[in-house]
């Protein structure tokens, strides 16, 4: 232990910059795995659907209307930013959000989340990972 301490005394540069990668790799794992249990994959989504979660589509009307899936409710992403309780729904509630690519879903998500609704996730790479598994979409 004596070494030890001789040593970091010796290289306070060495002991500081491992010290920093070992707190950005910390950093780093935690935040990767929050966001582990806020994206789900199509086939996750498919089972909370049947469990009675609320889907709810972040993309524009348009987009919208040109493929949705079943029973997915249309409300925006800055709707969301502007109005939390923009879904009227309970709290208690599992949400599913989904967009096109993940992205807008995975911050919706966040915005509902930080605004109480503790059971929300997003769509893992969004739709375009539910048509690669081949799942449908209604227009």
């Amino acid at each position: 232990m004596g070494q030890l301490a001789e040593f970091a005394g010796n290289h306070p540069y060495l002991v500081l910059g491992v010290l920093v990668s070992l707190a950005g790799v910390i950093f780093y794992e935690l935040r990767l795995n929050s966001q582990r249990f806020m994206q789900v994959s199509a086939a996750d989504a498919v089972r909370l659907i049947n469990k009675g979660a609320i889907i709810i589509d972040v993309r524009k009307p348009e987009e919208y209307k040109a493929g949705h899936i079943v029973n997915a409710r249309n409300i925006e992403l800055n709707a969301i930013e502007a109005d939390h309780d923009v879904v009227k729904k309970p709290k208690t509630k599992v949400l599913l959000t989904v967009c096109d690519n993940g992205f807008s879903s995975n911050r919706a998500a966040s915005v509902l989340r930080r605004a109480g609704y503790e059971h929300t996730v997003s769509l893992k790479a969004g739709l375009s990972a539910w048509r690669a598994d081949n799942l449908p979409l209604v227009k």
